[in-house]
């Protein structure tokens, strides 16, 4: 008996991977919808539907968690709105690449290559950053250094770089702050392209360039990111949508399970400090481009057993972050209480 197109066990599935990937997009603002497309690869899903679909979740799971981020005043609109026109050509660009390589019969070859490559330079570069700051933090404790409360809300050494370069146009940011319109259109058009052609929200690369290169607050460039991937998500399932290959069954049941996985994900930024999880997210990047190379592999060597151990990886990977992620929120939600349940009865 199938339900929405498919198979009780493949429901189950992409419900499952749902709540992980949007447990994923609303604590990070990114990192949930990369691995949608590579999963619906290495299930058999031809390229344009993978992407597709893709989108049409995107759309979907940012929607969800944009709307928690905005409860806690965390989204810059203003910013989101100018990134607009230049995601929308993007993700239009990367559309006509992938339908183009499609026709010619090489747009799984090419996407997959392009996942390896990108998933393995960005979780290098999440590892690398997360075992600085870790090794910065432990030498501050030793010194007895702990900065201040607002280190963490600082913007990066090469955003203050771009930013003394006034190049006008010259906009006022929400939080008052300046950028360039050259930055934030370049920003959106090179988002807007990945996000067409790898049929991601582009969380992955946008919140990273809203940080590093536009320079907003840490927290501003994760709700920024998400309302981001509202438009870019939107965009992406209409255009994909007038060429027909979007699968609704495998969208609605991503879309279940993200649900309820977003409002976690994004809920669990007021309790968890994402340095402590930001590794794990490195390393899950690492394995995920492991998992898209041994797809690869397998289609090239016509190994199945190497499907199954991508596959592997890749769920391996995502259940233990989102695991890390529920573990971290658990510990400091008892904490709070236990601090709540004292606090009244403790001495002034």
């Amino acid at each position: 008996m199938e339900l929405l197109g498919l198979t009780p066990e493949l429901l189950a599935l992409f419900v499952s991977f749902g709540f992980m990937v949007g447990v994923f997009f609303g604590f990070f603002g990114m990192g949930g919808s990369f691995l949608v497309t590579p999963a619906l690869l290495i299930l058999g899903y031809p390229a344009p539907v993978a992407i597709g679909s893709s989108m049409a979740f995107v759309f979907g799971t940012a929607v969800i968690a944009t709307l928690k981020h905005h409860d806690v005043g965390e989204v810059d609109y203003k910013l989101g709105a100018l990134m607009f026109v230049g995601i929308a050509l993007g993700i239009e660009a990367g559309k006509m690449i992938v339908l183009f390589l499609d026709r010619l019969g090489q747009a799984e070859l090419v996407v997959g290559i392009a996942y390896i490559l990108l998933l393995a330079a960005i979780g290098l570069i999440f590892t690398r950053n997360a075992l600085k700051k870790n090794s910065e933090r432990d030498a501050n404790d030793e010194s007895g250094d702990h900065g201040t409360p607002d280190d963490e809300d600082d913007i990066p050494d090469i955003a203050k770089k771009i930013k003394s370069y006034n190049v006008p146009p010259m906009v006022t940011l929400t939080d008052g702050s300046k950028a360039s319109m050259w930055t934030i259109s370049g920003v959106g058009g090179g988002v807007g392209v990945v996000s067409g052609f790898l049929g991601v929200g582009g969380g992955f690369i946008r919140m990273p360039a809203i940080y590093y290169l536009i320079g907003v607050s840490l927290t501003a460039a994760v709700g920024t990111s998400l309302f981001g991937a509202l438009m870019s998500g939107a965009v992406g399932a209409f255009t994909y949508g007038l060429s027909g290959v979007i699968d609704l069954g495998v969208v609605t049941a991503l879309l279940v399970g993200s649900a309820l996985g977003a409002r976690i994900g994004s809920a669990s930024t007021a309790y968890v400090d994402e340095d402590d999880v930001t590794i794990y997210f490195g390393i899950m990047l690492l394995l995920a481009s492991t998992a898209v190379a041994f797809g690869e592999l397998a289609t090239w060597f016509e190994m199945p057993i190497l499907d199954t151990v991508s596959f592997v990886l890749l769920i391996g990977s995502s259940v233990f972050v989102t695991a890390v992620i529920l573990y971290y929120g658990g510990v400091a939600l008892r904490e709070k209480k236990a601090t709540t349940t004292v606090a009244p009865g403790g001495d002034d």
